[in-house]
């Protein structure tokens, strides 16, 4: 499992483009480097379950109310063991969920079911209790109708227990490959991209920028996690070879609890990329692997060409750790994403960079509920890929699938909707379209640089709300684009 209890703490800070992280102290990555991935077991490559086969069951809804499960990263159970400072988004992720949710029931509810907000701190690092918390909602009381994770830190494994075991709608926006929503469907609905059109978008640009062939040397860095050998294995190698690319691969185990080795480890992978020459490096590693990589290269002043993607939340990752440490292994490098992340967090107009329309709806409602402090306290303002932002997302679109469902609510009426649902304002993607077999929302893509800002020039502009330009930012390079037909 990735370093959630980071992720949750400094995926914010990156995407503010802040320059604190939390790694623990210690957190390491054991390298092993062979032809063939090795490891956990790769999910297969199933057909998924269409959804007019979907459960009819109606557990967790009542004649007046819909249990919906919000998990929450809790940082306070982490701070001990990781050297944490104490969970201050918590409380921000509670009140918005509350606000959002309220929204929805104070104007109906959802065909006239008032929707049971049933918020969950757990620790991400504790897989036996985030599998015991998944049996609860599934199988024991009190019932949940859904699951609901509006910052991606539910993932891997666990989502296929919600999904493929226990038959219960999840809308997430942790994501990795196709295989994995054909094993989880017609339950596993994603809000950030499919990771298999992800990389083959990757592999599209990289080719057409000079960074893969042209007889540059590649390198592919491979977690041992299931899902990052599975989107080696069945999504980039066969793009990489189709695009008439040959790559060197490098298989890194990512196990949390794989902290001995993790300085020579790190230094020997580079020194090896390095006395090859390797001039592209595309890394398929969650943030506890990513990190002492790239310590590495600063460390030893290598600073090939590496090519970021949403993939494990590698640019906001990179966004937050310029200028400090690794501006030298970091700024100037680019890729490709499907966020909206760059835009103005402010109420203009989107004509004028303002916040667009699926984040403007999100506004409108913070806004209302707590507004602008006239003497400059800024409670009004919510990041555009921010937690707030996140939840009224996930929120918002399971109320609209909820609602397309009718008063028949079960889990085949309910996924049935989400097939349906087509040019829907998104908060982090501009629009979500699903389909019967498209079970995630992002439609577009694409190339941003990641900038150092210093000095400070327009080039990374904020809103309202500052008085000067950013320190760092991306800037886009290339403009959206449709995604590829996932693999």
């Amino acid at each position: 499992m990735g370093l959630m209890g980071d992720r949750i703490r400094g995926y914010w800070c990156a995407r503010r483009a802040a320059r604190r992280r939390l790694l623990p102290r210690g957190a390491g990555v054991a390298l092993v480097t062979s032809i063939l991935i090795i490891g956990g077991a790769v999910p297969g490559s199933a057909a998924p379950t269409p959804v007019s086969q979907a459960s009819t069951s109606a557990r967790g809804v009542s004649a007046h109310s819909i249990n919906v499960v919000f998990p929450v990263v809790s940082l306070t159970s982490l701070a001990g063991r990781f050297e944490l400072a104490a969970d201050v988004e918590y409380g921000e992720q509670a009140k918005a969920i509350h606000l959002f949710v309220n929204q929805i029931n104070a104007t109906g509810g959802i065909n006239g079911r008032l929707i049971n907000p049933m918020i969950v701190s757990y620790d991400p690092t504790d897989d036996a209790s985030m599998r015991a918390l998944c049996k609860q909602w599934t199988e024991g009381t009190p019932a949940a109708f859904a699951v609901l994770d509006g910052l991606g830190t539910w993932e891997s494994d666990n989502q296929l227990c919600i999904t493929q075991e226990g038959h219960t709608p999840l809308l997430a926006q942790w994501t990795t490959t196709t295989n994995w929503t054909n094993l989880g469907a017609p339950y596993l609905w994603w809000t950030g991209p499919n990771e298999s059109q992800i990389l083959q978008a990757l592999v599209t640009w990289g080719k057409s920028s000079g960074r893969l062939g042209h007889g540059k040397k590649v390198a592919v860095l491979v977690s041992d996690q299931s899902s990052d050998e599975d989107a080696y294995t069945s999504a980039l190698l066969p793009d990489l070879r189709k695009a008439g690319v040959q790559a060197e691969e490098i298989t890194v185990a990512a196990n949390i609890d794989e902290t001995a080795s993790i300085d020579s480890d790190a230094t020997l992978a580079v020194e090896r990329l390095k006395s090859e020459g390797v001039q592209s490096v595309i890394p398929l590693l969650p943030e506890n692997a990513f990190l002492p990589y790239i310590a590495a290269e600063t460390s030893q002043n290598y600073f090939p060409k590496l090519l970021l993607s949403d993939y494990q939340f590698q640019i906001e990752i990179a966004l937050g750790l310029i200028p400090i440490p690794y501006d030298k292994a970091l700024n100037g490098q680019q890729g490709v994403t499907t966020e909206t992340l760059g835009g103005i967090d402010d109420s203009r107009p989107e004509s004028l960079g303002g916040y667009d329309p699926g984040d403007r709806s999100c506004w409108d409602i913070w806004h209302k509920a707590y507004p602008e402090d006239p003497k400059g306290d800024k409670s009004d303002f919510i990041e555009e890929q921010g937690p707030v932002q996140g939840w009224c997302q996930e929120i918002d679109l399971f109320a609209t699938a909820a609602k397309a469902a009718g008063k028949d609510l079960n889990r085949r009426t309910f996924v049935e909707a989400m097939s349906h649902i087509t040019n829907y304002p998104g908060g982090y993607a501009p629009t979500f379209s699903f389909g019967p077999d498209k079970f995630s929302g992002p439609t577009q893509y694409r190339v941003v640089e990641i900038h150092d800002n210093t000095p400070r020039t327009n080039a990374c502009l904020t809103g309202m709300h500052s008085k000067s330009p950013n320190p760092t930012c991306w800037v886009i390079e290339q403009n959206w684009k449709p995604l590829p037909k996932a693999n």
